[in-house]
């Protein structure tokens, strides 16, 4: 009796539940919204998930310490070259393993390439997503050369398996530093193009200036990292604050913003494309000879204890913990992925706004739900 009439309260003062997904072109994966809204204002967000839960941790109890790493390819799909060199990078500490210089230096040049790959699809998406159809494909042109050279490279478009304990499972393709200039050269003539398309754009200003504040301090509240924190005016570059491979050996600038809105959130990825490009500039010419890989048994045993490691995905911070039993599969596993915490402050930022802006919001969180749902 009580429910009903706290149910009869809520409808007689105009508000309406909503759903929004699972299956929905602006969620971008199987992800269900529960919205409650005074007419177009949002009172309240509600994510629910476990739609493509797939049990990823317990999975990686079960298999060896060569083959968890490509499990994590199918969290964050778009940054799957990073989630593998972070899993990698914890074995590697484990068991104390050195990695040859040249193999550093292709796992950052695949690191950079795949941050751009993905912050392509999200700048193609986020401006479909708020009505421009056509940068959607402007982007896609960029990314499929970044494809091409994976492929030649990995043998694959998306889910790579390319990293290994001890370096990279093959040399370079002799294309490689061809293929990657001709990007270089390609994409630099872009950044003009892309500001007049949807930067520059009044329309898509107003729809991104001032829509999902999120502050300094509630950033660090909910756990959030990457672009959506450093918009917010927080320091958390993991290639800064914990550099590994050969990033204190390159120049780059940690993109900040301080506005902590829509737009703050648009422009860090956007200048971190163009950082990224740096990066791989810097690093092109200068490839290392010698080994791609580092000598390790065909059967790899951890010592026994705990073990953490963390990496810079597009998204944010990559966290892997082992726990060893000295066996050759490891007694536990836990991700730390930076969706999860970064879906946490949709209801924060989304509340009072109105529900045309919540797509916005969404955008520039660049949820990709396997990441969040694993």
């Amino acid at each position: 009796m009580q429910q009903m009439i706290e149910e009869l309260a809520t409808t007689a003062q105009g508000d309406m539940v909503i759903n929004v997904g699972p299956q929905h072109p602006s969620t971008h994966g199987v992800l269900h919204l529960l919205i409650t809204l005074n007419g177009e204002t949002i009172k309240n967000v509600e994510p629910h998930l476990g739609y493509i839960h797939r049990s990823i941790e317990k999975m990686c109890e079960s298999l060896s310490y060569r083959q968890f790493i490509y499990v994590t390819s199918r969290m964050d799909y778009l940054s799957s070259h990073i989630n593998n060199h972070g899993c990698a990078l914890c074995v590697e500490k484990a068991m104390q393993i050195e990695v040859p210089a040249r193999a550093q230096v292709i796992r950052v040049l695949m690191d950079e390439l795949t941050r751009l790959a993905s912050h392509q699809l999200w700048w193609g998406a986020l401006a479909m997503d708020v009505g421009a159809l056509t940068p959607f494909f402007h982007a896609f042109r960029e990314r499929e050369m970044i494809n091409d050279i994976m492929e030649e490279t990995c043998g694959a478009r998306l889910t790579m398996n390319y990293m290994v304990p001890g370096g990279v499972m093959f040399d370079l393709h002799p294309n490689f530093q061809k293929q990657v200039k001709a990007f270089i050269t390609h994409f630099k003539g872009r950044f003009a193009e892309y500001d007049e398309l949807v930067t520059g754009n009044i329309i898509f200003q107003n729809r991104m200036k001032g829509v999902g504040y999120l502050s300094k301090e509630d950033a660090l509240s909910y756990g959030c990292s990457g672009p959506v924190a450093r918009a917010s005016g927080v320091s958390c570059d993991i290639r800064k604050w914990y550099p590994y491979e050969v990033y204190p050996q390159v120049q780059f600038t940690e993109v900040m913003e301080t506005e902590g809105d829509c737009f703050a959130r648009y422009m860090v990825r956007m200048k971190e494309m163009a950082q990224s490009l740096s990066i791989i500039e810097q690093l092109i010419d200068h490839i290392p000879e010698g080994e791609f890989q580092a000598k390790t048994k065909a059967v790899l045993k951890l010592p026994k204890g705990e073990f953490y490691s963390r990496i810079e995905t597009a998204r944010g911070d990559f966290g892997v913990y082992i726990v060893s039993e000295g066996g050759t599969t490891p007694y536990r596993i836990k991700f730390r992925s930076p969706g999860f915490s970064n879906l946490s402050a949709l209801n924060h930022m989304a509340k009072g706004q109105k529900i045309g802006d919540l797509v916005a919001i969404m955008g520039t969180l660049d949820l990709v739900i396997p990441d969040i749902d694993r």
